[in-house]
Order: C-alpha cells, then structure tokens, then sequence
C-alpha cells in the first residue's frame, strides 16, 4: 500500500466539517445518567496467574445500563501509596483476554485495567468473557452496523458508555488515585479512548493509537478496508437508509468526541494506513479540546511506512514519558 491520503502538509491542516447534531451532548448526558443509575460498586476477585511482583484481579462493574462488563486489574503486588491509572481499551474483535496478557504497564509502576469489549473476542488474542445481551436488526457481519438504524440502538453507544463506566469503576477501587487516570487504545481501542476522554472532562491523559471510529464519512469515501467497508456493505444493500444511518453515525464520531476533550492528547498514526486512514486521524487530532478554555497539550507521532500496525512496540516507550509526565 502506498500513500493514499493527502500529503502531510494538507493533513495537519486538516479541519472538514462535521455533522454534528444540535442534540449530541443532551444525548450523552441522558445516555451516562440512565446507566450510572446502576451505581454498584465494582467486584474484584483475585486471580491466580503465579505472578509474583504483580497482583492481577478480575473485575466486573456495571456498564451500560447496568449490563455486567468484565476487565482485568493489573498492580504491582507491593505498591506503596494510591497508584495511577491506565484504562485500556482492545482492538475490534477482540476480548480481555488472559489475566497474564498484559502486565506491560503494572510492571511500570500503574494501575492497569484492561476493559473486555461486549460481544467480541472471538477474532483474535484470547478471548473475551462479556456478551452484548442487546439484539440488533439487520445488519452487515461486524458491528459496525449493529443498530445502526437508531443511534439509541447502536452497538458503540454501550461500547463508549461500558469505557465511560471503567473510569467510573476504576476510581472506585481501594488503592487507585481517582485524580491521575489516563485512558488509552489502539484501533477500535483508541477510538473508544478518544470517546471516553470527551464524555470524561477530568482525566489526566489520553493515548489514542491509530485510531478508528473517527470521521466515517471520510474513511467510507476513500477506503475500501474493513471494518469501515461494513457500511459501505450495508449501504449498497439498504440504499433507502442512507440518512438514517449517517444521522446515527454523527452521534458517534469521535471528530466530535475530540473537540470536548480536556486530557493531554498522544495520537498515532501510519501514512499507508487504509483502516484508519490518516486524514481521519488527523480530524480527530485537529480538533482535540477546541471546546475547551484551554486548549489541552497534544502531540501525533507519524509513521509514514507503516500501515495499520502504526508503531507497535515502538510505542511503549513514548506512551511511558508521556503518561508520567501527565500523571
């Protein structure tokens, strides 16, 4: 794949307009205050995984409305003091997976909690433990397009509002400073970040890893690659709901999740990306904290080879300054 996208110039300019409905913040206020009706504590229970510098425990905490989600706890078994924390988000089709699959982080010094993705987990890694007991209407294979007629109904209104729930959740365990809690992802994970940071005005820092769910519009326009080509698939079968389906899209961009943020920003992005293609990272990116009286400090790294793996592991080492300079 080579380069696709506008040229680098054009895209750190890049600011397209949005559809954003009048409605979009009363929705996600009345979304949050339903489910944070269903105000049980989260239940942790020790896992043993044989580790010995690091404690692990499996966590469930009520999610969108109130349905029980599952996510991994990962400490250093002798911290000393409330610690800070990083609540993670996975990449589309995957789950939590096993409580020994991510230990990066606590191994750091931080709180870790991996949130499992309702309904996924069987696409890769090891699995998840979270079913989505919500049904949907017809839709394309994925999930893109699940609800998609209604953004009630949509698939990623329970995803962002199960992200917003984790930071609820997290702040509630015994050891964790409730004041320094970053988020992050990559792929669907950063896009859930991105989200989550603009529902959540008083985390510390976000780390948003080529993220997807940003400007669909744009990416339905010139990319034929999945997930974003489920509704491309829909479309060319249901032409008569065009508008529904964009209506409902535009109470899920994270384009408008960005401008509400306030966390310290740290994208991503891969010039040969045709996932998430980098012109809709960059909307996301442009836009990060406008709506905000201080414009919150932000920084994109570029990998101009690379395709949907962005950095991989090359990553880590700036995610680590970043978040201890922020938390």
């Amino acid at each position: 794949m080579a380069q696709f996208d506008l040229p680098v110039p054009e895209l750190e300019a890049y600011v397209p307009p949005i559809d954003e409905p009048a409605d979009f913040d009363e929705f996600w206020s009345r979304t949050l205050v339903e489910s944070r009706a269903h105000d049980d504590a989260p239940v942790l229970e020790r896992a043993d995984t044989g580790l010995t510098e690091l404690v692990v425990d499996d966590v469930t905490f009520p999610g969108f409305g109130g349905q029980p989600v599952k996510a991994w706890l990962t400490r250093p078994a002798r911290a000393d003091g409330p610690l800070p924390t990083v609540v993670e988000f996975v990449g589309y089709g995957g789950g939590r997976g096993l409580a020994h699959d991510h230990l990066a982080l606590a191994a750091a010094g931080y709180a870790h909690l991996v949130m499992d993705t309702r309904g996924q987990g069987s696409g890769w890694g090891h699995g998840g433990d979270t079913p989505d007991p919500v049904g949907s209407g017809p839709a394309s294979p994925g999930f893109m397009t699940r609800g998609v007629l209604d953004p009630r109904d949509h698939y990623y209104r329970r995803v962002f509002t199960d992200g917003v729930r984790a930071v609820d959740a997290v702040r509630r365990v015994e050891g964790v400073d409730p004041g320094r809690v970053a988020v992050m992802g990559t792929s669907q994970g950063g896009g859930i970040a991105i989200a989550v940071a603009g529902l959540v005005p008083d985390l510390a820092a976000a780390v948003p890893n080529v993220p997807f769910l940003c400007h669909y519009r744009r990416a339905v326009q010139i990319s034929d690659a999945f997930p974003y080509a489920e509704i491309t698939q829909y479309l060319s079968v249901h032409r008569e709901h065009e508008d529904a389906v964009w209506r409902t899209f535009s109470y899920l961009d994270g384009v408008s999740f960005a401008r509400r943020a306030r966390a310290a920003g740290l994208f991503s992005t891969a010039l040969r990306d045709d996932v998430c293609p980098p012109s809709t990272v960059y909307a996301a990116y442009n836009q990060w904290g406008v709506l905000g009286d201080t414009a919150p400090e932000k920084a994109i790294d570029v990998y101009p080879y690379n395709r949907h793996e962005g950095g991989q592991g090359y990553r880590f080492a700036p995610t680590l300054s970043w978040l201890g300079k922020h938390l």
